[in-house]
């Protein structure tokens, strides 16, 4: 207890990661860097498919955008592939983002009920964490509410999530479509922005993940973006097919919300640092013509 007449000390409130993300979009542009190492891309670069090969890679992407991009994005699967030694080196590449201070978003896709969905939130968002990072993507089909655990701790550590909700692969339709005016992706989306009226300012912390490459299918299924108030992570950019243009015709009124990723159109560029920043800086210039 605090001796009488002595008012304990409040912490202050820590920055949302919707504010943070927001401010490094405005100075940056809205680019996101996936760090993906493909087997093949690490033979590109010259590098053996393990666990040294895999850190050379990570380290030599976040040291080349890392003054460029809003955030880098870790495939998460392709490190655990590598079992704990794998494991071990994208807790150094999480840990070199934050030294070279570009945000990081865990691709985990994580999802689960009760305790276990308690133990990923505790894994990636907590404080202290060695696989703690800015954000993480989510996936909510076991229901929006199964996330719950993760967006409290979020909100809490000034962290982030990336809820999945209409992506581009062809099986994806099989779920998110359902219902057509009422779709599955539509509740998903009313979900993140009522869960966004807890921020203040540009963009809340609950983002959502929409494919670049789903074509007409926000207009389709009557659905709009602008209320979200949060970041719309939109993989696809460059090697798998979409470009700015595309970007813009997609979303229309919600572009300026629209976090693109570009992940194989950038690493192909590599292993030097100067082409992964000459591949990174052209694909900004694309994005903000």
């Amino acid at each position: 207890m605090p001796e009488s007449g002595v008012t304990p000390e409040l912490q202050p409130a820590r920055e949302s990661f919707g504010s943070r993300l927001a401010a490094a979009m405005d100075a940056r542009g809205p680019l996101c860097v996936g760090i993906d190492p493909h087997p093949q891309l690490l033979a590109g670069w010259g590098l053996n498919d393990d666990a040294a090969g895999l850190e050379r890679f990570s380290l030599t992407v976040v040291e080349a955008v890392a003054s460029l991009a809003a955030a880098v994005k870790p495939q998460v699967a392709l490190y655990e592939r590598h079992g704990s030694a794998g494991m071990a080196v994208l807790e150094r590449t999480l840990a070199a983002s934050k030294e070279a201070g570009v945000l990081s978003i865990a691709d985990a896709k994580r999802g689960d009920v009760g305790s276990t969905m308690a133990a990923y939130a505790d894994a990636w968002l907590r404080d202290g964490s060695s696989l703690a990072a800015d954000s993480v993507t989510l996936s909510p089909y076991l229901g929006f509410e199964s996330l719950r655990p993760a967006l409290e701790l979020a909100a809490e550590y000034g962290r982030g999530v990336f809820v999945l909700a209409l992506t581009s692969n062809p099986e994806g339709k099989s779920v998110q479509h359902v219902g057509g005016d009422d779709s599955v992706a539509r509740r998903i989306i009313a979900a993140a922005a009522t869960e966004n009226a807890r921020y203040a300012g540009a963009l809340g912390s609950v983002g959502l993940v929409v494919g670049a490459t789903i074509g007409s299918a926000l207009e389709d299924l009557g659905i709009d973006l602008g209320p979200v108030k949060g970041a719309i992570l939109a993989p696809g950019l460059g090697a798998q097919g979409a470009t700015p243009a595309d970007l813009r015709a997609t979303f229309g009124s919600a572009y300026p919300a629209v976090l693109a990723t570009s992940s194989r159109g950038i690493l192909a560029a590599g292993p030097t640092v100067a082409a992964l920043r000459a591949a990174t800086e052209e694909t900004l210039g694309g994005l903000r013509a």
